[in-house]
């Protein structure tokens, strides 16, 4: 009987185990696109900052020391 016993819980273990990852499937999907929803919005930030008339003086700037420095 307890060998019986053993196998039965075996069995449910790996039962719960394949359900758990059947459950999941679709988990990594939404973490990608959570993900690229991040990167894209993170990407438009750092393209407003660049492109702000600040930043693009000082880079000019920079740039235009660099080329001229003797």
């Amino acid at each position: 009987m307890g060998r019986r016993r053993g196998r039965w819980a075996i069995r449910r273990i790996r039962r719960a185990g394949r359900a758990r990852a059947r459950s999941d499937a679709g988990m990594t999907t939404a973490e990608y696109a959570v993900g690229t929803l991040g990167a894209c919005a993170l990407a438009a930030g750092l393209y407003k900052v660049v492109t702000s008339p600040a930043v693009i003086g000082a880079l000019t700037d920079v740039l235009d020391r660099a080329l001229h420095a003797t």
